[in-house]
């Protein structure tokens, strides 16, 4: 096996291959998280929070992370299906928790879709307990583009 390596995510470089990777993984259907337009968002949020990684060339994981000067928060943990087992989701989020904590955060946070309950066993893992909470959204439509 390569040798894996997390690097920040390079428009350039990365983009095709993450975009291939969240459709593979993720399968996602609504228009606000389209993989195109996430990493355009998160690429032009610029805050350097947004990492791969890579064995050799190839994009086999993905984790994004935002900082709000109170809480962190963890998301879009992608590793290709042919590349589980092998410790790179834990090297991920691992990677994405570094990063913020050297920017002062002092409390992580993810949410994990219904359905997908099987990964709090990956999170625990790692350290992340379940919270009582209610996860409330509100999607803004006129930032959606149409699907």
């Amino acid at each position: 096996m390569d040798k894996i390596i997390i690097t920040p995510f390079s428009e350039i470089a990365h983009r095709e291959q993450v975009i291939a990777l969240w459709h593979a993984v993720f399968g996602y259907e609504a228009a606000h998280n389209r993989p195109a337009l996430v990493i355009g968002k998160k690429v032009a949020a610029a805050d350097g929070l947004f990492f791969v990684a890579l064995a050799g060339a190839e994009v086999v994981g993905t984790v994004m992370a935002g900082y709000d000067g109170h809480r962190g928060w963890i998301y879009s943990v992608a590793v290709s299906p042919a590349h589980r087992r092998r410790g790179i989701g834990s090297q991920l989020v691992r990677f994405a928790e570094r990063a913020l904590a050297d920017r002062g955060c002092m409390k992580l946070n993810l949410q994990i879709m219904e359905g997908n309950e099987s990964v709090a066993a990956f999170y625990a893992a790692l350290g992340f307990t379940v919270e009582q909470r209610v996860s409330m959204g509100k999607r803004l439509p006129e930032n959606i583009p149409a699907a």
